[in-house]
């Protein structure tokens, strides 16, 4: 049995910082996952800061599982930060979406834009002029600067900072200004003199690996001799829960109105969520189901039906939504263009849609549509189908009846 210890607020971690960080970076050299934005196990090839920029910019409230193959198609869209500068904000768009946080994308191309003006195209190697680009904030200077330039910068992510609570027994909610305040500064006092950028991510790789935020592996973790909350016996209770806070869901009716084989689409303002964006027309929702007469007087013409074609549920961190998707074609007499007009939107074929950035919950409704269409294609095929054969059928009866 672990012998037990009483900690105060903060109980500091147990032996030798030296040999903690000599076990720590082992470990990390033995066992660090190979992920493409590292140069490969063993050699001699030195990190791109660009591609460190990049990563950490798309692992902000992301697992990396979820970021390799992002980051895998974006280098390839964009391979220099120069590409990236020059790039057109749709294009860039579009290859980060189902990524979410697309606010993510855009200050990542204008920081790429910064850097390729006022600092001759290279990344920034210190924290100062990291941070004075769009985007960037503490914990990605500190990253970029660390890992690709070896600058002594601490940093402190979710994973780190579970990290720290618990080899430190901190049982207060780490979350607050002051403790944040003091968790960044021992962050900076464990640093080693050298090999500042693998220590850093050692400390990263062991939270998101090992020190896991349920049921961590201590058995298995390389600095659990040093370890205060383990040694207490509290390793599972730190950090203190997150308190859930409720989140008000949001209603909205997204119309998928087919005029000649083309959809209205709408772009987003360039400003706030989903920003510059494009989406199928979407309304606030009522209590119950439109109708075509419903429909007339908010979009301009009475579609032929109205079809329910499912649901879409989406989650964000502060509201959740429930988008109902409704099939609505137009006559072919209708007046395109006044519609257009009148919800400011743009006719734009299937193909054409799949080229532009959607939301991830528009790019559900997209599949129901693209479902829903081809489900009626095969129907209306089937009853083509079925109308030669019946037409087939009575030729060769009325060929009989007149041969007998």
């Amino acid at each position: 049995m672990r012998a037990m210890r009483r900690c105060s607020m903060i109980c500091r971690m147990l032996g030798d910082l030296d040999t903690f960080q000599r076990r720590l970076l082992s470990w990390y050299q033995a066992h660090r996952r190979d992920l493409p934005w590292r140069p490969p196990r063993g050699s001699a090839q030195r990190t791109d800061p660009y591609h460190v920029l990049v990563s950490e910019t798309m692992l902000q409230q992301t697992q990396v599982a979820t970021v390799v193959p992002y980051f895998r198609r974006f280098l390839e869209r964009f391979p220099t930060v120069q590409d990236l500068a020059a790039a057109d904000e749709q294009d860039v768009l579009r290859m980060w979406q189902g990524l979410g946080y697309y606010s993510r994308a855009r200050n990542l191309q204008g920081a790429a834009r910064m850097i390729v003006e006022r600092f001759g195209g290279q990344v920034p190697a210190t924290v100062d002029d990291l941070l004075k680009l769009p985007g960037v904030g503490r914990y990605t200077a500190g990253a970029v600067a660390s890992i690709a330039h070896e600058v002594r910068a601490p940093i402190l992510d979710g994973n780190v900072m579970r990290v720290l609570c618990r080899l430190d027994a901190v049982q207060t909610d780490p979350r607050t200004p002051k403790a944040q305040q003091a968790l960044w500064k021992r962050a900076e006092q464990i640093l080693p003199d050298q090999q500042i950028g693998d220590f850093n991510s050692a400390l990263m790789e062991l939270g998101a690996t090992v020190c896991t935020p349920r049921a961590p592996s201590c058995l298995l973790c390389p600095v659990r001799e040093h370890c205060a909350a383990r040694a207490a016996g509290i390793e599972q209770s730190i950090p203190p829960a997150k308190r859930a806070q409720p989140t008000p869901l949001n209603r909205r009716w997204v119309l998928a109105i087919e005029h000649d084989g083309k959809f209205l689409m709408q772009q987003r303002p360039p400003q706030g969520r989903w920003a510059a964006m494009w989406q199928f027309v979407t309304l606030e929702a009522a209590s119950r189901r439109p109708s075509a007469r419903d429909l007339a007087s908010r979009i301009g013409a009475t579609p032929v039906r109205v079809e329910h074609l499912g649901q879409v549920k989406h989650a964000l961190t502060h509201r959740r939504y429930e988008f109902d998707v409704y099939y609505c074609p137009l006559a072919k007499d209708a007046s395109a263009g006044a519609i257009a007009d009148n919800l400011s939107g743009t006719w734009l074929t299937p193909q054409r849609i799949e080229s532009i950035p959607l939301p991830k919950p528009q790019v559900k409704v997209m599949e129901l549509v693209t479902e829903a269409r081809r489900a009626s294609g095969q129907a209306q095929s089937g009853c083509k189908a079925r109308s030669r054969q019946a037409e087939t059928s009575a030729g060769s009866g009325r060929s009989s009846k007149s041969v007998g």
